[in-house]
């Protein structure tokens, strides 16, 4: 009787799978969570004529023929490239499920993600062009490398696996981004003891960020093998008609899957509103609660380390009661969290940590489980094309929660009811979850439903 080896051959590709979450982590969490902004505004500051970095510069600077506050002009770059990845992602997509060489798209993007992103190390003195370029190239080409980097997922893991192997890949993740920030932002902080400026000290940290990405994303490019698509040519015509016109056919496709077009939504609302807590949390200890840096820093770095752990504890719960119930309880928890930061009383750091502690929990694991369970409501051979629909719904709507905020904030001119008018998104998302009918939308997409999304008798 010979061995069945194919389960050996599956986890030997998982981990080779897990190491691009390590690689492109450190690039979202030390340049596009926490370096790039400040220091873009402090570039853009002095081409601007603004004297003091300290304060908030309101002075302009020409970008393709519009006058853009040096304040405000990392925001609008990061749009522009929110924008620009919805209009490429669809093609990239299309050409993944026709491409027998995904892992060789997936590093190819990364290369050039980390190139462009290398480049951030030259912006210096007043010259913020170059960070422009590089921040929006490398952040559509990043987004780019996840569309195969997802694909994949459904060629290395059956339906029962998806769970596990996602959520170990997003903790891997949160652990290889956590290192590095930390690394960096160690020799941000302590630059004097190492004879760097401040300055020199951030684009070093900007440069080991894209090093990192490159270097690591040898691994599941050396160590990951190809397989041969199921879908035939690329689609031709007009490039917006092979980007929209791609998104337009697949949303259109999604008629036959209501279940998928009903969880697509669902994530669409509480995603939103999960990135919008991270992207105001610093601005609310800061603002409303009274912390100073030191105390923010080290919130960061303690919500991706327990953002880790709490994957691994995700991954578990999915196998035991499966990840659709998983992502619900993680939504509801959310709502949780929101209201707890409501409460909390200014300069208060143990209570701030404690909630720091509880998103970094739910955090990594409503993320991680909301890609596995999404891979099993789409029809096979499609991965790529769904997955693009996934990254460019979600970069299209993700301006929704921060405006909410930004508005309610306007007419309140509290940071409180602005953190608390999240929980409208999270319980929208509830709502269509409930909706869900998780057995039917994986039959109908034609997968296995994994034994712990089945009814019990």
């Amino acid at each position: 009787m010979i061995a069945n080896l194919e389960p050996v051959s599956r986890a030997r590709q998982q981990r080779a799978w897990y190491w691009y979450d390590w690689a492109n982590s450190a690039y979202f969490t030390t340049v596009l969570s926490v370096l790039f902004a400040p220091y873009m505004i402090e570039v853009a500051g002095r081409a601007a004529g603004c004297v003091d970095p300290d304060e908030t510069c309101e002075r302009t600077v020409s970008l393709l023929g519009l006058d853009l506050a040096a304040g405000s002009l990392p925001f609008y770059l990061t749009s522009f490239a929110t924008i620009a990845s919805a209009f490429v992602l669809p093609i990239v997509g299309a050409f993944v499920d026709r491409s027998p060489h995904k892992k060789r798209l997936m590093a190819g993007f990364a290369w050039a993600g980390a190139a462009f992103g290398s480049l951030l190390f030259w912006m210096r003195e007043d010259q913020w062009q170059v960070g422009a370029v590089a921040v929006v190239f490398s952040s559509v080409l990043a987004g780019c490398s996840l569309v195969p980097y997802s694909a994949i997922l459904a060629d290395i893991a059956t339906e029962e696996e998806r769970d596990r192997v996602s959520s170990r890949g997003w903790a891997f993740g949160y652990l290889g981004g956590g290192t590095l920030l930390a690394i960096n932002l160690a020799m941000v902080l302590g630059n004097d003891a190492i004879g760097l400026s401040t300055e020199s000290s951030v684009r070093i940290s900007l440069l080991s960020a894209a090093v990192w990405w490159a270097g690591f994303t040898l691994i599941p490019f050396l160590r990951l093998r190809d397989q041969q698509p199921t879908l035939g040519e690329l689609p031709t015509g007009t490039l917006w008609d092979r980007s929209f016109g791609q998104l337009w056919r697949t949303l259109k496709d999604l008629r036959s899957y209501p279940m998928t077009l009903t969880f697509l939504a669902a994530y669409l609302f509480y995603n939103d509103g999960i990135q919008t807590v991270i992207y105001a949390a610093s601005t609310y200890g800061s603002k409303q609660l009274g912390f100073g840096d030191s105390v923010l820093i080290g919130t960061i770095l303690l919500i991706q380390f327990v953002a880790f752990g709490g994957a691994l504890i995700f991954g578990r719960l999915a196998a035991r009661f499966g990840g659709y119930r998983s992502i619900l309880w993680g939504t509801v928890a959310w709502i949780a969290i929101v209201i707890a930061a409501f409460t909390l009383p200014e300069k208060n750091v143990a209570l701030f940590l404690l909630v720091a502690v509880a998103i970094g929990i739910v955090l990594g694991g409503t993320q991680a489980l909301s890609r596995s369970f999404y891979s099993l409501l789409i029809p096979r051979g499609r991965e790529g094309e769904y997955f693009a629909l996934y990254n460019a719904c979600e970069r299209g709507t993700s301006w929704l929660g921060t405006f909410v905020f930004a508005v309610t904030f306007q007419l309140t001119g509290s940071y409180r009811p602005a953190i608390l008018v999240l929980i409208v998104f999270f319980a929208l998302g509830i709502a269509l979850l409930l909706r869900l009918d998780p057995e039917r939308g994986i039959r109908e997409a034609g997968n296995t439903v994994p034994a712990s999304l089945r009814r019990g008798p």
